[in-house]
């Protein structure tokens, strides 16, 4: 059989990365002296290595999950209050199999969005699937369908992903309307589904955001905080450490 009628099968099986590399890799087998068996198995892991690439790659952008924060670049010298520990264990997704949830608290800057982000792009990269929303953008998508309730709702992204993120829980109070729609939310992913939430406010602020609804806010707090993973960083701001050294290299360049 010759070399195209090979590429043109392999192709058939949609094994379009290898097959464009089938002379290289036989020119390569046949100076090392490889054998057949370990020829077969250097194509099969390289089509498997090149469709995971493919299929991470998709992932993160259907996802929405900002570029550029990994748990690999996350500065925990900087920010001590951040257990690592802690953080290496979430990041085997074993809370993502028990349905568990994600909650990191603290002031701007941080970087629990960074953190939160950061394990959306681990489970993803383990095979499960991650979507990414503000927390006004999640309420844009939740009131065009507000007619139909959340549980119901079980093809859209909010709902039948294995992980939501949802980022800056705190940074506008919610109507009561909105906290309807954010406790159907919850309610529709409890135990179904994990959350990983990052906030401003501390919980004993919630009800401020929660339209000043004490039931509601119970009622939430009730189903998020059951099997969670509770972060209290208390520490400098990343962004204004930027800032702080932008300004000292500016007085040295002026000096």
């Amino acid at each position: 059989m010759s070399i195209e009628n090979i590429q043109s099968k392999m192709e058939q099986l949609k094994m379009s990365h290898t097959a464009n590399l089938i002379p290289e890799l036989l020119g390569e087998a046949v100076s090392t002296k490889s054998s057949l068996t370990d020829f077969f198995e250097n194509v099969l892991s390289l089509e498997i290595q090149a469709r995971e690439e493919r299929r991470v790659a998709a992932s993160l952008k259907v996802s929405g999950l900002p570029r550029g924060m990994h748990l690999d670049n996350f500065d925990y010298l900087f920010q001590a209050s951040v257990e690592k520990a802690r953080i290496d264990h979430l990041a085997t997704c074993d809370f993502i199999r028990n349905h568990e949830n994600v909650l990191l608290f603290g002031p701007p800057g941080v970087g629990k969005t960074h953190l939160a982000v950061g394990i959306g792009v681990r489970a993803i990269h383990l095979g499960y699937s991650v979507i990414y929303y503000t927390v006004e953008e999640l309420l844009q998508q939740l009131k065009k369908r507000s007619q139909t309730p959340v549980a119901k709702q079980r093809g859209r992204a909010y709902v039948k992903n294995a992980l939501v993120v949802l980022d800056e829980l705190g940074y506008q109070s919610l109507e009561r309307h909105e906290t309807h729609l954010f406790f159907q939310f919850v309610s529709a992913r409890y135990m179904k589904g994990s959350t990983i939430i990052t906030s401003n406010r501390s919980v004993k602020e919630w009800v401020d955001i929660f339209a000043s609804d004490e039931m509601a806010t119970t009622a939430i707090l009730d189903r998020l905080f059951h099997k969670a993973n509770i972060f209290n960083i208390d520490g400098p701001s990343y962004r204004l450490r930027d800032f702080d050294r932008m300004i000292k290299e500016g007085a040295n360049n002026a000096g």
